[in-house]
């Protein structure tokens, strides 16, 4: 655990947060902004703080988080509609919290892709 990190401090209990999910490895809470009407951060307990950091032997948790995804989607209604998955890599891909962490986005309009304003 990293005492200055957000995520950290709400795993532990620390900073209140709606908890969806808890395992060993994992917690899903809902987004204190969201950008969509479902919009849940699913983290692994452990700390680290961007995909660049994760080793190999962190791929049964980098699965545990995309299993535990699907499954809130599921439980969210979303699995028929249609929903996204993103993890953001550092601040020029809007990283603003440095712990690894899934947003699972849905349930508003259809998403378009790119995501980000075309340049034309």
């Amino acid at each position: 655990m990293d005492s200055s990190c957000v995520f950290c401090r709400i795993v532990s209990g620390e900073i209140p947060s709606k908890k969806l999910y808890e395992d060993d490895e994992v917690y899903a809470f809902a987004d204190a902004y969201p950008v969509a009407p479902v919009h849940i951060l699913i983290i692994p307990k452990m700390h680290v703080e961007t995909l660049d950091d994760v080793s190999p032997q962190m791929q049964p948790v980098l699965g545990k988080l995309m299993l535990t995804a699907s499954e809130l989607a599921r439980q969210n209604d979303l699995a028929d509609k249609g929903y996204r998955v993103v993890m953001n890599c550092r601040s020029a891909a809007g990283q603003s919290v440095y712990h690894i962490h899934l947003h699972l986005l849905g349930g508003g309009d259809p998403m378009g892709w790119p995501p980000w304003p075309s340049n034309t």
